[in-house]
Parts: C-alpha cells; structure tokens; sequence
C-alpha cells in the first residue's frame, strides 16, 4: 500500500482517525491516535515522535526521544472506537540515526527472517501458535500495607454450582471436563463466534474455535499458520480482539497461565515449520516422519530450552502451570503425540506439508 492508497482507505470507510500502535519489549501494545487530516505523505517517512523513556525496558530518560514509523502494509480499520479508525502498526527507529531500534520487537522478528534466508538453510519459517485464554465475570485484587488477595469469578465455573442466579441452571463444566462439550455447557460459543468475526475482518484466517479442557470459560481460537512477522502482528490483533470483545460483552480475557487452581491452565502451542520454495525441510523418513533437519533444530531447541524459558515462561505463574497432571509439557524430551513433551510432533496427518 503507499500513502494515496491509505487515505483512500481511510475515506472509503470514513474514518477520521488514525491509532498507531507498536509493541513493547514484553509483548503489550501501545498506541497513539492522530486526527487524520495531520497526517500526509511525508509522515510514513517522517515518522512520528514519543517519549521512549516511559516504554517499559526501553530508554533512559538522557535519550528518551524515539520515532515511531508506519507500516502501510499493516493497514486495517480498528473494530472498537465508536468512531471509524484506521490502525497502522509502527516500526521504531532512532531519531538521531534512523537506525531501527535493536529492542522494537518487530525489528527483532525482521532479523530472523533475514538471517534464515541469508543462511541459506531455507526460505520462510512458518508460525502456527494455538492460543488458550480464559474468560472470567469478575476479577478482584488488592495489594497494599495490611492485606493482600485476588478472587476471579466465572458463571462457568464449576465452584458455582449453588450460585444465586434466579434460576441456576447447573450448567458447569467440571474441573478438567471442559474439553469440547456442546451447548448449554459450553456457554461461550456465541462469545468467540464474535472474536471470530472480528479477527476475519482484519485478515487473520481463523481454522477453528473451542472451549479448552478446564473450567471457569477456558477457550481456544486457531489461526492458520503465517510466516513469523505475519503472525506476530496478527497475534497482537488476537489478543486485542478478544480482550475487547470480552470487555464488550461484560467480560475479562486472561492469557494468564494458571489462575484457577487444580486446574489445567492456558498455555500457546506453537507449531513451526522451514521450507525452501516449495519444500517443506522438516518432513522426512526418520523418528515421527521427521528429517534429520527437524531433528537437529528439536536438539537446539532442547539444548537451549533453559534459555528458551526466558521468554516462552517468563513469570512465576507460568510455573505454576508446568507441573504433572494438567496435560502440561513438564517433560524436556521430543515426542511423538505425547503432549507431556517439551516438543510434541502432532500425528494427525501423514502428508508432509501438513
């Protein structure tokens, strides 16, 4: 897209707005909106200022001055200001030496892209993650000189079976029995059926759609595998869609890994595959139809994981998640089916680009 195109975007849904959003290092979105007739050609170059000082692990307050660049290719009119809006997402540069910022984490996904092609190894890494949430009616909390608690409520939940709800239907999932029942116990079909909606009009190709295996409205939304920048940016959209139509319709979305106790908690399956044109490298003849590529690339991971674990459980509740007896992968190991692995190779299909 170039700049005319964006604002003939803009005028054909009306939009008088525009939000600029980027990600932080630990994940969050942030954003700015702009009335849109401040913007002109030259801003997709010029890019706009902010102070990066206040963006958690980013700047000090000596060289807080930070450019923010839009991405036209990332375009999409936002779903959730009364106003029409159109969203772009930034990339973050310096703006003494526009060099892009070593701690922007789009730049980050950029150079791995690049590295992979400029290896040789293969052409495009595809990303294939299966986000887990839950969904609560309530959640409260307090930390402070004389008391310290937190306390989540959900109508799903099965600690609710004698809940005062004029009349109380009954209709909880148990603990770890949630796992694809059908309606009226699965109560947050028509929720996600929402979600679902308004991750396709932003372009994100959603395959399925279900509640996950614990109580309290654990679900689960799958998106088609993209390559890895692709779907970093439509993570962030996934998120943000279903923590908002969460909040549209009175409810809280958690990513959280284990808020209920005793109970299996969220986590994100991340399916990843290299392939070279047309190839997929990772299919082969050895263990589990994999190649000695794969092979070799589950070692690293492996040899690694300890690393690893600095961002894929980055808090003290993602181990409260990582014990035995929650369908969790406690094991660091590479298997075949068994999902009490560190890397599980699903045997669904035996097509090799599957």
């Amino acid at each position: 897209m170039k700049p005319d195109e964006f604002f003939d975007f803009a005028k054909k849904h009306d939009a008088e707005m525009v939000d600029l959003k980027f990600v932080d290092l630990l994940g969050t979105w942030q954003h700015c909106s702009f009335p849109i007739d401040t913007w002109t050609a030259s801003t997709f170059e010029d890019g706009l200022g902010f102070d990066g000082s206040s963006i958690r692990g980013w700047m000090g307050i000596h060289e807080s001055d930070m450019l923010a660049i839009p991405d036209l290719s990332t375009t999409r009119l936002d779903p959730f200001f009364q106003r029409p809006t159109v969203s772009v997402i930034a990339d973050i540069v310096d703006p003494v030496t526009r060099a892009d910022f070593t701690r922007d984490p789009r730049h980050i996904a950029r150079k791995a892209e690049a590295y992979l092609r400029e290896s040789g190894v293969g052409d495009v890494c595809y990303i294939g993650p299966e986000p887990e949430f839950f969904i609560f009616d309530e959640v409260r909390y307090e930390q402070n000189q004389h008391r310290g608690y937190y306390q989540i409520d959900s109508i799903e939940g099965a600690w609710n079976t004698a809940r005062i709800e004029e009349p109380n239907l009954g209709y909880k999932p148990s603990f770890k029995g949630g796992y694809f029942p059908v309606s009226p116990s699965d109560t947050y079909h028509d929720l996600r059926g929402a979600m679902v909606y308004e991750m396709r009009k932003v372009g994100i190709v959603v395959e399925a759609h279900h509640h996950e295996v614990a109580t309290g409205g654990q679900s689960e939304i799958d998106m088609q595998y993209a390559p890895l920048l692709q779907m970093a940016d439509q993570f962030m959209w996934y998120k943000y869609i279903c923590k908002n139509v969460g909040r549209r319709h009175g409810k809280t979305v958690t990513f959280m890994p284990k808020p209920i106790f005793e109970d299996n908690g969220s986590g994100m399956h991340t399916h990843i595959s290299l392939w070279k044109g047309n190839k997929p490298l990772f299919a082969g003849d050895k263990y589990a139809a994999l190649s000695d590529l794969a092979l070799h690339a589950a070692g690293g991971l492996l040899k690694h994981a300890p690393s690893i674990l600095a961002f894929a459980a980055p808090t003290t509740n993602s181990y409260r998640r990582l014990v035995p007896g929650f369908e969790a992968p406690v094991n660091l190991a590479l298997s075949a089916r068994n999902r009490s692995a560190a890397i599980r190779i699903p045997m669904y299909s035996k097509n090799p680009k599957a």
